[in-house]
This record gives C-alpha cells, structure tokens and sequence, in this order.
C-alpha cells in the first residue's frame, strides 16, 4: 500500500511543472490589448518672421478749417479787409471723405510664450486717393469816411494721400489655429496739398459818387478808391478790382498714430491668412487733418 501511495506521489510532483510550463505568464497577467488611439489637435508655433501681402477698402475723412487763413493773412493783415472784416477767418470749408482700394505688404516678427503671442510688425498701404472742398464769402461795409468797402473770397483745397507706413507692436492669445491680436505704434504717411485763394478788398466813396450824380452843372469831384485794377467812375460796380491769387502746392511727410485689431488663421504652419481693422490718425499739417480707417485681408509666409 505504501509502495503505491509513494508511486502517485512522484507522478503527481514530475506532472506538475510541465502544466505550469504549458500556462506560461499570459495566464496570469490578462490577454493582450492596443492603447485607444487619441486624436491630437495641431499645435501652431506662431514665432518667427514672417512677410505678406494685404488689401481692402480705406475711408479716410479729411479736414480743412484753417487751410485758407494764413494764406489769406498773408495779404489782408495790414489792410482794413482784415481790420474790418477779419476776412482771414471768413472762408469755413467743410470736411470731406477720400474712399477707395488700398493695397500693399507687412513683415514682422512673433514671440510665443505660452498661449500669449507678442511681436513687432511694419507694414506699407498705397492709397492715393483725394478730396476737395470749396468755399466763397462775400462782405460789403459802409463806412463812416463815406467809403463803400467789399472784400470777396474764392477758396479751394485738396488733400491727397498718396501712401503711408506704420510700425506697431502686437499681442495676441492663440487658440490653436487661431490668433486675435492688437497692435498699435507709430505711422508715417506721403500727403499731396494744394490750397488756392482768390482775394479781393476794394472800395469807393459813395458820398462823392451819389453828389456827382446829382450835379447839374460843372465837373464832378475825384472819386477816392482803392483795390482797382481800372475804375469807371461813372458806373463803380462795372469796375474791375485786383485779384490776389495766393496759393501753395507741395508734398508734405507727416507723422501719426495707428490703431488696430485682428484675426490670424493658420492655414498650414507657414501659410497664415488674416483680417484686420486699422485706424491711422495723422498729425495736423497746414491747417489739414486725416485720419483713415482701414478693413483689410492678408495672407503671408511665416519662416
């Protein structure tokens, strides 16, 4: 009997590691399996240089109110047309609007920290577009030494904005693809003025004119005037005063400020697109005032 127990002892011991051995580890640790695989949003690296091409719609509203009064100053400031009349400060043209396509290019460079996005960007417009505005004033004074005094007023003036620059900073907050921004800083524009005034200060002596009218008999009196080019004493309105034609016409660089807000959309890592809003006020130059505003598309190259 024990012979027979030992027997089944050793049969079981010599099984056993071969069953174990059959097993092997994937029984005790689980059937294999794929990671789930988990769509990746791309992530846009907006740092580095870039360079691109913009164009849109350009408002610019232009000012006039004090293009005429240092031209006319000129002439009237030793005369009774000023004194009188204060005909420097007559004319009052009215502001007028230049609309049109502007086009041209950017380049500038990007920082990303983060989710923040700042840089630094110059771009150029060409507009070359104009207004003009026109204004006439007309004063007729009877004066207490009996004189008939008239001063007579003709202004014109336009304002062309040929091109103009700026140089802004930015800062921006991506979202993945996309990136609003700000941006302000300096503008430099090329401005075309032309300004041209017709001026005229005359007068006669109406007393001696009307007793020359009544006279029966004998020769009439001189009649006192100034501000003729020829006068005909027997029909004063009929006379032909001088005209003093003053003027300017030249180019002028004028500083400013810009403005602006926008959306960038990357396309691919290097093909950016974007829209923008840009406001460009310039300095006041000869009596002149612009200001622009701008909506606009580009697209650029980024490095």
């Amino acid at each position: 009997m024990r012979t027979a127990i030992f027997a089944l002892l050793a049969a079981s011991t010599a099984i056993a590691p071969v069953q174990a051995a059959d097993l092997g580890y994937d029984f005790l640790r689980g059937a294999d399996y794929d990671e789930p695989v988990v769509a990746s949003t791309p992530i846009i690296d907006w740092s580095g240089f870039y360079i691109g091409a913009h164009g849109g719609y350009s408002n610019a509203a232009l000012g006039f109110r004090n293009v005429f009064q240092p031209l006319v100053y000129s002439q009237s400031r030793e005369t009774t047309g000023e004194s009188n009349f204060n005909a420097s400060t007559l004319l009052q043209p009215q502001s007028k609007r230049a609309r049109g396509g502007s086009f041209g290019a950017y380049a500038g460079y990007n920082i990303q920290y983060g989710d923040v996005v700042f840089g630094f960007e110059g771009d150029y417009t060409r507009f070359d577009q104009a207004g003009s505005t026109f204004d006439t004033q007309a004063r007729v004074l009877s004066r207490a030494d009996g004189i008939l005094e008239r001063v007579g007023i003709d202004g014109i003036s336009t304002t062309r904005i040929n091109e103009y620059g700026t140089v802004r900073g930015r800062l921006g907050y991506a979202y993945g693809s996309f990136l609003p921004y700000l941006t302000g800083g300096f503008a430099i524009g090329n401005m075309q003025i032309n300004d041209s005034v017709n001026y005229r200060n005359y007068g006669y002596n109406l007393a001696t004119y009307n007793a020359n009218l009544a006279l029966a008999s004998g020769n009439p009196a001189y009649i006192t005037r100034f501000g003729y080019a020829s006068f005909n004493p027997n029909n004063p309105d009929a006379s032909q005063p001088y005209t003093y034609i003053l003027g300017r016409n030249n180019s002028k660089v004028v500083g400013g400020v810009s403005l602006g807000v926008g959306l960038e959309f990357a396309m691919t890592s290097n093909i950016i697109l974007r829209g923008e809003y840009q406001y460009v006020l310039f300095d006041d130059f000869n009596g002149h005032k612009a200001n622009v505003n701008t909506l606009r598309g580009g697209a650029a190259v980024k490095f």
